[in-house]
This record gives C-alpha cells, sequence and structure tokens, in this order.
C-alpha cells in the first residue's frame, strides 16, 4: 500500500481540521483532494520514482507537497531551510536532480542553486484532466518502495541519505499509535521540524488516526508554547531534551500553568538528564511522559519506557516498541547479561533499506537484517535497556545529530589557530552544547577572543552548530602514533 492511501484510509473526506493554529488552517477533506490532485498532475509530468526535494519551514505547504509526492509514487527529499550551501551542493549532486518543492518565503534564498521550481506548475494548478492513475493507483502496489530519503551526518562528518519505503513509514506508524494509545481526540503541538523524522512521525500518526496538529515554528517565544497548548486543547507535546530543559528552568510560567487536556508528553533526541524528567514529573503528576529512543535508519522510534516504569527505571530507554525486537550484543553477537556493556542492535519492517548510493555504508550497519545502531548500554534484570554512550563520533545537540570534525574544520581556518577539538559538555539550559579547545601558540594566546571565533563560525556554520563555549589552550597532545590526545 503507498503510504497516503494509509495516512487517508479512514479520514479522507472528515470535514475536520487536521492543522489547527492562528497562522494556518487546512482541512481533513480539502489535504486530500489537493494532494492527490498535485500527486496527479506530478505523475503526468514527471512519471514516478524520481527524487524530489522539498524544502521549507514546518506549514500546510510542506504537508501538502510532502503527501503529493509520496501519493505520486516520487521520492522526497526533505532539506532543512537552514542547512549549509556546501552541504546542499553535495546532496544534489548525489541525489542528480534539481527538482524542488520550495516554500514561498524560501525561494529567493535558494536562486543560486536553479532548482527546477515546482510550486507555480502543480500547487497553483490542482486540476487535472484524469481523476487517477493507474499505475500509481493500483492494488498491488509495491510497499518496499522508496519513499522519502532523509540525510543526516554519518560518523565521517558526510551526509548520508536514509531510504525509507512504503513500508518503513507504515509499520514504525502503527508501532507508535500502538504504545502511545492514539485516537481522533489527540491534538499534538508540534514544534519540531518536518524535515526530521521525529517531527515528520508526528504528522505520520496523526493523520492515520484521525487527529490533529498545531504548528508552532517559533519555540524560542516561550508564551506562545504554552498559550497555543491551552487554547487548542492540545492532549500531546513531543520535544527533544532542549525543549524540557527550557520550559523546565526558562520559563517562569510553565511550571505554574494547569493544562487539563495534555494527556502526555514524549522526549527522544539524545538524553534527558533525570533531574528534568523528575522535575517535570514532580510539577505534572498526572502527565504521562514517554522517554523514546530512536534513529533515523529505523524511521524514527525503537523503543519507548513505559510512563508507569519511569520512576522505578529512571535512566532507561525501556524496551523495543511492538512489533520490534531491541537486543543489546558483545563483539560476538551473543546478548549481554545483566551489567555488561554491548551495543544495540534493532530488527522490524521499520528499518530503512539502507544509505542511498553507499553500499559500504549501508553494509556496515545493517548485518543479517539487524541494524546495529552504534549505541552502547547495558540492561537490567528485566531486560531494560540504559544507554552508555554512542560508539559512533557524532554528537547530538537539541535532538540534532552534529560532526565535530565539520566545526573543528572551520575552526582551524581561523588565522593563528593550529587546531581544534569540539566536544559536547552538560549544560543546564540546553542539556548538551559544543565546546571548542582552540589550540594557538603561546605569542598569540592573549589576542584570541571567543567572539571573534563565533563570528567566524556563523558565516560558514548554521546556528545550532556554532560553539557556545570556546576555551583557548597552549598545549597539543599526541599518543604514540601522533594522533591527537582528546
Amino acid at each position: 500500500m503507498n503510504v497516503f492511501d494509509y495516512l487517508f484510509e479512514d479520514s479522507a473526506f472528515y470535514d475536520k481540521n487536521f492543522v489547527l493554529g492562528p497562522g494556518e488552517q487546512v482541512s481533513y477533506r480539502k489535504l486530500f483532494n489537493n494532494s492527490k490532485d498535485i500527486a496527479i498532475e506530478l505523475f503526468q509530468q514527471l512519471g514516478d520514482n524520481n527524487t524530489i526535494f522539498l524544502i521549507s519551514e514546518n506549514s500546510v505547504f510542506f504537508i501538502q507537497s510532502y503527501l503529493s509526492i509520496l501519493k505520486s509514487g516520487n521520492i522526497c527529499i526533505p532539506i532543512n531551510p537552514g542547512l549549509e550551501k556546501d552541504n546542499l551542493k553535495k546532496i544534489i549532486e548525489l541525489a542528480e536532480t534539481k527538482k524542488a518543492f520550495i516554500s514561498p518565503r524560501n525561494l529567493r534564498k535558494f536562486e543560486e542553486f536553479s532548482f527546477t521550481i515546482l510550486n507555480d506548475s502543480l500547487i497553483n494548478s490542482t486540476t487535472s484532466k484524469v481523476s487517477s492513475f493507474p499505475e500509481i493507483d493500483r492494488a498491488n502496489f509495491d510497499e518496499n518502495r522508496t519513499a522519502e530519503i532523509i540525510f543526516t551526518s554519518g560518523s565521517t562528518g558526510e551526509q548520508k541519505g536514509v531510504m525509507i519505503s512504503h513500508k518503513n513509514i507504515i509499520a514504525n506508524t502503527k508501532s507508535i499509535i500502538e504504545y502511545l494509545r492514539l485516537s481522533s481526540n489527540d491534538i499534538m503541538q508540534v514544534v519540531l521540524p518536518f524535515h526530521y523524522c521525529y517531527g515528520l512521525s508526528l504528522l505520520h500518526t496523526h493523520l492515520r488516526v484521525g487527529g490533529s496538529v498545531v504548528l508552532n515554528n517559533s519555540f524560542i517565544f516561550l508564551g506562545t508554547i504554552i498559550n497555543d497548548l491551552k487554547k487548542y486543547k492540545c492532549t500531546g507535546f513531543a520535544g527533544v531534551p532542549s525543549h524540557f530543559q527550557i520550559l523546565l528552568r526558562k520559563s517562569k510560567d510553565f511550571k505554574n500553568t494547569n493544562f487539563p487536556d495534555l494527556r502526555y508528553v514524549t522526549q527522544a533526541g539524545g538524553k534527558l538528564h533525570t533531574s528534568f524528567i523528575e522535575e517535570f514529573i514532580s510539577a505534572f503528576p498526572d502527565i504521562d511522559f514517554f522517554v523514546m529512543y530512536g534513529q533515523t535508519e529505523a524511521t524514527a522510534r525503537l523503543s519507548y519506557l513505559p510512563p508507569h516504569e519511569l520512576e522505578k527505571r529512571i535512566g532507561s530507554i525501556g524496551k523495543g516498541i511492538p512489533n520490534v525486537i531491541l537486543q543489546v550484543v558483545d563483539k560476538k553477537g551473543n546478548k549481554v547479561k545483566e551489567g555488561e556493556t554491548g551495543e544495540i542492535i534493532a530488527k522490524g519492517d521499520n528499518i530503512m533499506e539502507g544509505y542511498f548510493k553507499d553500499k559500504k555504508a549501508t553494509g556496515e550497519v545493517l548485518k543479517k537484517d539487524w541494524l546495529h545502531t552504534g549505541d552502547l548500554a547495558t540492561i537490567d534484570r528485566d531486560g531494560f535497556i540504559y544507554i552508555e554512550s554512542r560508539e559512533k563520533e557524532i554528537m547530538k545537540v537539541r535532538g540534532i545529530r552534529i560532526s565535530p570534525k565539520e566545526i573543528e574544520e572551520v575552526i582551524v581556518g581561523f588565522p593563528k589557530v593550529i587546531d581544534c577539538t569540539i566536544q559536547a559538555i552538560s549544560d543546564d539550559i540546553t542539556g548538551e552544547a559544543i565546546k571548542a579547545i582552540v589550540y594557538v601558540n603561546d605569542v598569540d594566546l592573549d589576542k584570541m577572543d571567543k567572539y571573534d571565533i563565533q563570528q567566524f563560525c556563523a558565516k560558514y556554520l548554521s546556528q545550532h552548530k556554532i560553539p557556545q563555549k570556546i576555551e583557548f589552550n597552549t598545549e597539543l597532545t599526541f599518543n604514540t602514533s601522533g594522533k591527537k590526545v582528546k
């Protein structure tokens, strides 16, 4: 089944709004009809199995374009509008296409790439000479076809395209709906971007159950988050660690506000320190707090910790979600015993097809139908999993995967800098912040200013990759192999 048909199987002709909020609204009926009409035009003009970029903030435009690409049998590549130009160029070269849906507010920003913009020819012309397209509507649609490619940083810092099939999305959506007990009564406030797999999972699950979403692209304005949760009677909120840390520690009103409709919150995208979890459940004892764990390579979600287990097993990521098998194994592939450390591996219909045009990298993580996550963990006597560290050299800051090498390469381009080490450190507000240790000669030490480094980084890096803390040092240490000791 095409994932579009799965998502709208019961809700295509609902008159209720799927998108709520002060900025935009759209009903299920309108979203279904417009998306299908655009999909028909897309198929007629381009055929299927083409890669198509989607560059947009969270909006009705994004949702409608995304659904249209999937329904047409083409492959969506959602892109962060804030992605560095050099990285976007690499993705364009790899995808070998310049076809794109780009939201109106981002059109000028990407003019230099000479994209073939599909907006005007399709979105503004949603009438078609035919009402269906048998090649895509046929009952035997291959659900193993690629639906989307989500690019994420690999261990070397290079962008890797995670190929997600229609089957992957359907499987993961079913599992999430089951353990969160979602229904048509659920309303999710969305602050996570849809170009991120966690954000997309919110779109998929709430479309499928006939619920609604409230789009909020301004998390920095904490008052709007609190107001929207109350005004639109949101039953759910999803965030990465920094969202909860900022709400709990930066907002004066959040913990003192009553949210009568908020049934549950979910947290993924990195480890949230236990003190924040304890602070949340103390302030909101009647709101279920779901700790979750996942990877883009698993479509979105791999595990969850049931709220009733939270106080007893705080620090755990729980067990595998429905229909997903999680194991912690040693280097020989044997299951570890309680207290032993091993790697988390996973199996299920949600596991990616592989990395786009990268058989070598695919073979390194997909072995005998198991996804090797690269995350090291232990288990307790009841099989609950506790992550200890990440085997891959990738940091997660505010739920976003960041390559230290990419930042180091920029900073060593600054005059007088000899070397640089990037590391993730604990931060009271964001949970995990970026620290740069910048190495210079003794004579230059007094001339260095951290703000100059940050401004230099701003020319080449997205805001979330700029180090918040910078330390200057004059002593580099090497091991016997000549490698820098971090």
